[in-house]
């Protein structure tokens, strides 16, 4: 049987498909697959050199940076989510049974 060939962001039609998506990459806990999901969400808003033009970024690095060995600062991250057109925000965690 042959296989076919998948992409993420191939699914990441919608700004809240692509929440959602980065909301369980968040979850994971695991930064590359953090990266891994930014690169598909920016691959599904139009492609890393889109990504590149719209935050300043050079298009070598951002593909470095979003590759499982990437290891970007917070500035390029911020930037990176920025250029999707998102924000950073923090919420409580429901699941944390200690008090505040």
């Amino acid at each position: 049987m042959p296989t076919l060939p998948y992409s993420s962001s191939d699914y990441l039609q919608t700004d809240e498909d692509i929440i959602d998506y980065l909301d369980a990459a968040m979850e994971d806990g695991d930064s590359r697959v953090l990266l891994l999901a930014l690169r598909n969400a920016a691959i599904a808003k139009g492609g890393i050199a889109k990504m590149a033009e719209i935050t300043g970024l050079n298009r070598e690095s951002l593909y470095k940076t979003l590759s499982e060995q990437g290891n970007p600062q917070y500035d390029t991250v911020a930037a990176i989510v920025h250029g999707l057109g998102f924000r950073f925000s923090i919420q409580r965690d429901s699941s944390d049974l200690q008090a505040a």
